[in-house]
């Protein structure tokens, strides 16, 4: 049995009893955060892209644990440059570790860490279909709708889609049932959602409006999702 815990925003960690792995964990400075980065455990941080809501506190937890971080090349690349052991990927690839097999997909948005002197870009963004206990969870980023969705869903079965439904920088309510529709996931999980104030949703208006076949739950940071 797999456990998901959701920290809020984007960032889930995944546990199969033995090994943990992490995505986006964006901890500090995050007014919805229940954990610290101190107090997370894991063998792997996944990383979606590398703006500062995603990459967050990844770098520092994948060094304080000795843990891997997965991330496209780019943004692997510039990780790596700051001290973290890495695992390089790109859209399309798979690979298997010892947790599980990781898949990464597309995504529409951006990747770029703003620093003093200019952005940082870090290539491009990615989604995450991570099979793990012989279950195919996805994490779709941050990402706009686009209909390649339904080809993620017949190649790997979905057991789980995590999916954002924010608006402004995402997709909102509206494109993430279009989302569920192409994807035909077993369950969903809205995310990325009300951390600031331009991205402030009612996510029940969001799962009250799932087809029957679709389960559902709303976590609040530190809730468990067990399946």
């Amino acid at each position: 049995m797999l456990k998901l815990t959701y920290h809020s925003h984007s960032c889930f960690s995944l546990s199969d009893g033995d090994k943990n792995i992490i995505i986006d964990p964006f901890l500090t400075d995050n007014p919805l955060a229940e954990i610290k980065r101190e107090e997370v455990k894991v063998d792997a941080v996944l990383l979606t892209h590398g703006h500062g809501d995603h990459l967050g506190d990844g770098i520092d937890i994948a060094k304080a644990n000795d843990a891997l971080i997965i991330a496209p090349f780019e943004l692997a690349t510039y990780c790596e440059g700051k001290g973290a052991k890495v695992h390089a990927m790109h859209i399309g690839g798979s690979y298997d570790f010892p947790f599980g097999r990781v898949t990464l997909t597309i995504a529409h948005h951006g990747s770029g860490l703003p620093t003093e002197n200019g952005i940082i870009y870090l290539g491009s963004p990615c989604g995450f279909v991570v099979r793990m206990d012989n279950k195919n969870i996805y994490h779709a980023g941050d990402t706009g709708l686009f209909y390649d969705m339904k080809l993620i869903g017949e190649l790997y079965p979905l057991d789980l889609a995590l999916l954002p439904i924010g608006g402004n920088f995402t997709m909102g309510i509206m494109e993430a049932l279009k989302a569920v529709e192409l994807l035909s996931p077993k369950a969903v999980i809205p995310m990325h959602y009300n951390t600031f104030d331009v991205i402030e949703q009612n996510p029940e208006d969001f799962t009250s409006r799932l087809p029957s076949s679709v389960s559902s739950k709303i976590l609040k940071p530190g809730e468990n999702y067990e399946f």
